[in-house]
Formats: structure tokens, sequence, C-alpha cells
């Protein structure tokens, strides 16, 4: 189904969508694919207009469920259905959001000021969420724009964080369309900090208190779905993606299943990595993302903490030495608080997930950067399994080019 909303035939679906106007060039930015579900792309389009403007658009296309308000396209043999941001159907508050005369007057019903304001899209994932930051009188705040029936739980969720001492970000109030206001915080991720070669960043024991702060609270409910649960169906999506490779993803996956562990269920972050992190220094001063937050495992955030980071290192080879040093740093750090193998089993976990987001973000030669991800997902098997056997362990290097790089370069 992806290659229907990528392929050749996803400039004519595009072209339809915009009449009257004349698509004059398009690129498929975003592509999250559910085996068995459907599929849901993003675009950026270029249209001319009958009155002679060209404009540059977002649009998004689904196959599988569509959503009601989204334009159906039918061939009588697929149907798919487009629409042009911000109006999504399934994120109604979106269209507001955008508008910086309705945020001017949303924010000014909040008793946050009025007064006109800039508004700056940050995230888009069509269908689930998007995050808009708005510049005005008050400063900086930022607008996270969820499904409705999700909206109210996550406005609780913050209230209960920040009351708890967790940096989250405060909750300044909600809609019911989706739409939450939440307070700015201070600090840059840790993914900056470590892109621009900040030369203080926080600690293992940094992150570990962050953690043992969440609410007791959060440990109720239903549990979240472990990264090594979750594998087969990120091996799907690879094998969906990049056929050749889904022996190896199953593999991989069937492997994590069988030989790794559990741990015990407590409060988790359910998706914690280096961009969730706000950071000063030695200090962690905010908690990004809280959607995911729930009864979990430990070695799941802790797990999703490392493989992000290993992968960051394959991102930006210049600072593969400093990302690497890190990620061994904390490794040694949290493989005192967890069992250290099943910690390795679930990297490996995360790192399969990751393995997916070279085609849904549509990288270019995106098969090669997915094969060096399943690549490094099969390291960290050979270690857990070298960690289980016996008392030492081989250190999973990413690729042949970062291995080179640590050689080599000096950490800026």
């Amino acid at each position: 189904m992806s290659h229907l909303l990528t392929g050749p035939d996803a400039g004519d679906l595009l072209g339809v969508a915009v009449r009257p106007g004349r698509l004059l060039a398009w690129r498929a930015r975003q592509v999250d694919q559910q085996p068995g579900r459907g599929c849901t792309a993003a675009y950026d389009v270029r249209v001319r207009w009958p009155d002679g403007r060209d404009t540059d658009e977002r649009l998004a296309a689904c196959t599988g469920r569509i959503p009601a308000g989204a334009a159906v396209l039918d061939d009588g043999q697929e149907r798919v259905g487009v629409w042009r941001y911000p109006h999504d159907p399934d994120l109604p508050a979106l269209a507001t959001a955008a508008d910086e005369t309705a945020v001017a007057a949303l924010l000014d019903g909040f008793d946050l000021g009025g007064g006109p304001v800039r508004l700056a899209l940050r995230a888009y994932r069509p269908r689930r969420r998007a995050i808009i930051e708005a510049v005005g009188e008050r400063g900086r705040l930022f607008l996270k724009v969820v499904r409705p029936d999700r909206v109210r739980r996550l406005h609780e969720r913050h209230r209960m964080l920040v009351g708890a001492g967790v940096p989250a970000a405060p909750s300044l109030g909600h809609t019911p369309d989706g739409l939450l206001v939440l307070q700015a915080l201070p600090g840059r991720t840790l993914r900056e900090a470590l892109r621009y070669g900040f030369p203080v960043l926080p600690p293992a024991s940094a992150v570990l208190a962050l953690l043992d702060q969440l609410p007791a609270e959060l440990a109720r409910g239903r549990r979240r779905r472990s990264w090594a649960e979750k594998a087969p169906h990120y091996a799907a999506v690879v094998g969906a993606a990049l056929p050749s490779s889904a022996e190896q993803a199953a593999a991989i996956a069937s492997a994590i299943r069988a030989e790794g562990g559990r741990g015990e269920i407590v409060p988790v972050h359910g998706d914690l990595y280096e961009a969730q992190l706000l950071v000063a220094g030695e200090r962690v001063t905010g908690l990004l993302d809280i959607d995911t937050a729930g009864p979990g495992e430990r070695l799941d955030d802790l797990a999703c903490v490392l493989g992000h980071l290993y992968v960051l290192a394959d991102l930006y080879p210049p600072r593969a030495t400093a990302i690497n040093r890190l990620g061994a740093r904390y490794l040694g750090a949290f493989e005192r608080v967890v069992d250290p193998a099943d910690l390795r089993y679930r990297v490996a976990a995360v790192v399969l997930s990751l393995a997916t987001g070279p085609h849904r973000v549509q990288e270019p030669d995106w098969p090669t950067a997915t094969r060096r991800r399943l690549a490094l997902a099969e390291r960290w098997l050979a270690s857990a399994r070298s960690m289980k056997d016996s008392s030492s362990w081989h250190h999973p290097r990413l690729t042949a080019r970062a291995e080179a790089g640590s050689n080599t370069q000096k950490e800026e």
C-alpha cells in the first residue's frame, strides 16, 4: 500500500486533490505504514492556482480506514483519503492551532494575554498529533494537538507530573476538540547539545533520578506493551517496506521475544530518548512528550535512551565519538540497575523499531540506512547473548564509518 502513496501514481492522486489548482511538484516527507491496516503519508507540494499564484502546501493521504471529512478518491480498485493541512479530519483542533488570529483569541480566553502571535509548526504526524510553537506577548507557548478523546487525559497527566516535581511542561488549559496549551520549558534538547558539541552533559544519574521522580499513580492502569513485545510489529513494517530484509528483521524480532527477560512494572515515560530531554549543563530541565507515560518496564526507558543514542551517532558522523562516549557511560550506569543482558535485548528491539525510520521519513537511499540499523540491532543481539553466556561482553560498534570516525576524529 505504501507504493500507492509514494510511487509515480501518487502525483496523479495529489493532482486531483488540489484542483482547481495545478500540481507543479510534490515530495513525500513522511510515510507511516501499518501492515494489514493501511498507510498514511504526508507531502510537501507546490501548486499553481487559477489566479496565477504559486504556493507551497502540505497534503496528507491515507489508505485503509478513511476518516470522515477526508476527500475520497476511488478508482474502483483502491480508495484513498486526502486532505490539506491544517484540515486533518482526525485532528479537528489543528485548523485553530494553525491560525494566528484564532490562537490570539484562544490565548486571550485562557487569560494568557491577547495581541498578535507568530506561529511555527514544529511537528506534524497526520491523524496523530501536531505541535505548534506560539510566540506572543507572554513569550513562548506550545500548542499540542491530539485526537479529541485523548486531550483531557493528557492535560491531567501533565498536571500530575508537574505536581510530583517532574520537569514536564505545565498545562495551561485545553479545548474539547483536542488542543492543549503548554508552557515552554528552559534548556536545549540533549540531541541539540550532542549535535552542537556542548561541553557539559547530564550524567546517567540525572536520567535515573528523573525516572525515579515519576509518580506512583502513573503505574496504574493498563501496562504498556514493551519494546520486545512490539518487535514483531516493527519487523513486519520493515519487511513490508523492504522485502529483501523481511527474513532478517523477523529473525531479530523472534530472538528478542524468545531470549529476553522481563522487568518489574513501574512508572515509565514510554518513549524516552535524547530529543525528549531538555538539558542545561549537567541538569535535566525538561521532559517532553509524556503522551506515552504510564505503567511499563524501566528496561524499556533505559533501552530507548541507548538505542536512540547509538542510531544518532550514525546520523551525525562528525559527532559519533562524543555520542558513542556518552552512550557507553549511560550503558555502564544503566546495567547496574537492570539486568545487563535483558537491557541489551531491549536495545536491540528499540534499534529494530528505528529501522522503520528511514522509510517513514523518506530519506534518500533509505534501504541502505535501514540495512545499517538492522545490522546494528544484530550486534546488540549478539552482545546480549554474550552477556547472557559469560561475564564478558563486546561493545557493539555502529558501522564501519562510525568506527573509523571514532578512531580518527577528535571530539569537538
